[in-house]
Formats: C-alpha cells, structure tokens, sequence
C-alpha cells in the first residue's frame, strides 16, 4: 500500500512505538507528587521536555506540552494577544495559515479585534516587505508558518521575524510541518508544533513561548505546565514524541535528500506523463517530501477515489472533495488550479518502487476520471449576438472547465465564451485554465443565476 499522506499523519516511528510502550509503566503516576512513583514520571517528563527543546532550540522552562498542534496554536495566539492588549488587538497572519491560525483570527475578529491577511504569490511565498507593510503601531501579534501543509512552500520565516523584531511584534511561528526536518531560524517569539507530523503519537503539541514574550494564558488554569496547558499530562505519548522527534532528526539530512530526488523525479514527469497538469508550489524552496499538481477536467474526489482503488492514499485541495464545496483557501489564495488537486506527501522511508508504481498508475487513473466526465455539452451551449454563452448552473467541478474547453474552438479568434456557474471554484479554476491554455480572462460579472464568467479566445 503506498501511503501518501504523511503531510497529515506521519506513520508512527518504530522509536516511538518502542518509547510508548516502555513508559507505559513507567510514566502513568501524576509527576507533581513526591512519592516515588510521582518522582519517575517527572523523571520522563524532565527528559522529554529537555530532549525537545533541544531539538527546538528553546530553553526546556520555554517549551510545554499540549494535547495537540491546534490546541497549541490556539493557546498561543491567545495567550500573546492576552499579553499585549495594551498595545493594541491588530492581528496578522499569511493567508495560507492552518485552518488552526485562521480560526482563531475568526474569534479575535469576532470580538473586536482586527485582522490583517498578507497575500502570496503563485508559489505559494509572502514578501518579508508586505509584513511589514501591514504592521501598525497597534499590532499585538503576528503569525507565519514555517511550511505550507499543502504545497509545501517553505516561508522566510527569518526575514519575517527581522522586520517584525525591528517593529517590537512577537511572530508565532506554526512549524508543524517542519520541525521534524530542522530547527526554525530566526528570532521568533512563539512556536507550536504537532507530534504526528514528524511520526510521534497524535494527541501531543508542543508550544514554546520564548522568555521576554508577553503571554497571559486564557481560560481556567492550573498547575500542569506552567499553566499554559491543563490537564493532566499524558506522560507516555510526550516520550514517545520527545523520542521520535531525535530519532528523526538524526536521519533528517540524508532522507531529505533522498525524497527530494523523489519529489523532483514527480514534479518533472508527471506534466509530461498527464497532459494540463500544472504542478504548484516552490519549486525550489520547499519541503522535502511534498508536491502538489492540479489536472484540468478531472472531480478531486473521484481521482482519489480511483488512486486509492490502485493503492495509494493520497490528499487533495479539490472544492469536489470538500463538503463546503469551495476551493482550498491555500489553492485560491495563490490563484492557481484547484480542480483535480491532488497533494502527495512521502513519509520516511518511502521506496523509490513505490514512486515509480506511482507514476505508472496516475495517467490511466487520470484518463478514467475524464472520460468518465466527458458528457456531450451541445444542450448547454446556446448564442447571444457575438458571444457563445455555456450554461453550467447547477453542475460542479470540474464540469465548467470542461465545458468552456469544449467550445472554446467554436468562436472565432477574438470571439468571447461566456460561462454561467454557481460553483465558487470555478471563480478561481476559470482563470487558472485560461493562463495555462493561453485565452484572455476578461473578467467576471453578475448574472440572473450565479456569476458569468468571460473569455476571449486569444488562439
């Protein structure tokens, strides 16, 4: 079976399988008493925390344990907004956070404060310079990821925090899909992180609050964790986190060589081994394991579907394989392709075999998706004046797209197609076939039903 998903759960790591058991017994007493059962489980829980802020690159008295990535990530921007709500509640974020971050903009926005989103290109990338656009003399907080979780762009993380240090702004910085591969650089104030990322046990998130940041924890407190993280700790899967985390380090530089060469050996020929495809993403700036492509005239959820039929467990960014029915905030934040998004993501140890069976697979999986799509548009296709209008309300992705691409040949050079959808996608997929087939997007307009959408043929 290949599985690749790794960019949502790593595939627990032998090292942390074998910690989890051994502490089983060890670490189950409550490590703030005294008694000896007490002072073992504090015995590993001092350990893990010393072994993971040394991966961090924290002080251990820096760095608590939470019960997840998300919560950790809440906890933080809470707790930094909490802390410096004297300077002002101006929030910022990339517009391809998490959905984590994202969310707890939603609720700081929801009770009074603001949110300034900076944009990206179509890799995928912010400009260290557009974070300092967007800071006021109110700012409280900003927030960038070290990786995107979906075409694993890389962010200047470093940059990012030298513009916002000079501005005295904390940046929190979500490394949950880079810590595994390296310490984050740069002078950042907050991190959080997530143990199934890298191949501990779910139910294990890590945020570090660096001493001199402002931090006031939000919501009832107690002793656990500098009150940063109540409850009681869950001692035997923090091991195991803590114990994984080194043992993927220490392999870190030679398996990120190794699945680069596999990502690349993806990203170079699967344009050439499926026609319309566009890969999206850095191309060199980039987690090692990561690429994504989107293919025109293809349903998402239907491609995943038959890859998964052919063995492999992959992702994907499609509107189709959502139940909003909306593109990927990551896919239409950076203007490219959502229809047919497909992400894969290698997890350690991957076999080169897996790959190439892979690439053997996804062009006949791709051809069964749109020939299965591929239903005559006659009925749908009617003549205003000078301009072919196709009427695709009611129909979802990729069935626009298609459409337009049948009749774009039936206008004359210069000739305008007007697309009819209700579809959100198609407000970014439309655009997106048009850069890559070479017509002119004219733009949009409202309709009696949904959005028209027009294009000029240019060729």
């Amino acid at each position: 079976m290949g599985y690749f998903d790794a960019a949502s759960a790593a595939p627990l790591h032998p090292v942390a399988r074998q910690a989890l058991h051994a502490s089983l017994d060890e670490g189950w007493a409550d490590p703030a008493r005294l008694y000896r059962e007490g002072r073992r489980a504090r015995m590993l829980l001092d350990a893990a925390r010393e072994a993971a802020a040394e991966a961090v690159g924290c002080r251990a008295d820096e760095l608590v344990f939470t019960s997840s990535g998300t919560r950790a990530v809440h906890a933080g921007i809470a707790g930094a907004l909490a802390g410096r709500r004297r300077v002002g509640l101006h929030l910022i974020v990339s517009a391809v956070e998490h959905s984590s971050v994202l969310h707890s903009a939603e609720v700081h926005e929801s009770r009074g404060g603001s949110v300034t989103q900076v944009a990206v290109d179509r890799a995928g990338l912010v400009d260290p310079a557009a974070y300092g656009d967007a800071l006021r003399a109110d700012t409280a907080l900003a927030c960038l990821q070290s990786a995107n979780h979906e075409v694993g762009t890389e962010q200047p993380v470093a940059a990012v925090a030298e513009v916002c240090r000079e501005a005295g702004v904390p940046l929190l910085v979500d490394a949950a899909q880079s810590l595994g591969w390296g310490p984050v650089d740069g002078g950042w104030s907050l991190l959080t992180a997530s143990a199934h990322k890298w191949g501990g046990p779910s139910g294990v998130g890590l945020l570090v609050v660096r001493k001199g940041a402002r931090f006031a924890a939000q919501g009832p407190v107690d002793e656990r964790e500098s009150g940063r993280a109540p409850g009681f700790e869950n001692i035997p899967a923090i091991v195991a986190a803590a114990a994984s985390l080194r043992a993927v380090r220490a392999e870190a530089a030679e398996e990120a060589a190794r699945l680069r060469e596999l990502t690349d050996r993806i990203r170079a020929r699967v344009p050439r081994l499926v026609s319309d495809v566009e890969v999206v993403g850095h191309p060199v700036r980039r987690l090692p394991g990561v690429v994504t492509f989107s293919c025109l005239y293809v349903d998402g959820e239907a491609l995943l579907h038959e890859l998964d039929r052919e063995g492999f467990s992959v992702s994907s960014g499609s509107s189709c394989t959502s139940s909003t029915l909306t593109p990927s905030h990551v896919l239409r934040a950076m203007g490219v392709l959502s229809e047919g998004n497909v992400r894969v993501s290698l997890p350690l140890g991957t076999a080169e075999e897996e790959v190439e069976r892979f690439l053997e697979v996804l062009p006949r999986a791709v051809a069964a998706v749109r020939e299965k799509l591929g239903a005559p548009v006659s009925d749908t296709v009617v003549r205003e004046a000078d301009v072919l209008v196709v009427d695709s309300l009611g129909k979802r992705c990729p069935i626009p797209v298609i459409e337009l691409a049948k009749v774009i040949g039936d206008v004359p050079v210069g000739g305008l197609v007007r697309v009819l959808s209700d579809d959100e996608a198609a407000r970014l997929d439309i655009p997106a076939w048009c850069e890559m087939r070479g017509q002119e997007y004219v733009g949009e307009e409202p309709a009696d039903q949904g959005t028209a959408y027009l294009i000029r043929r240019a060729s």
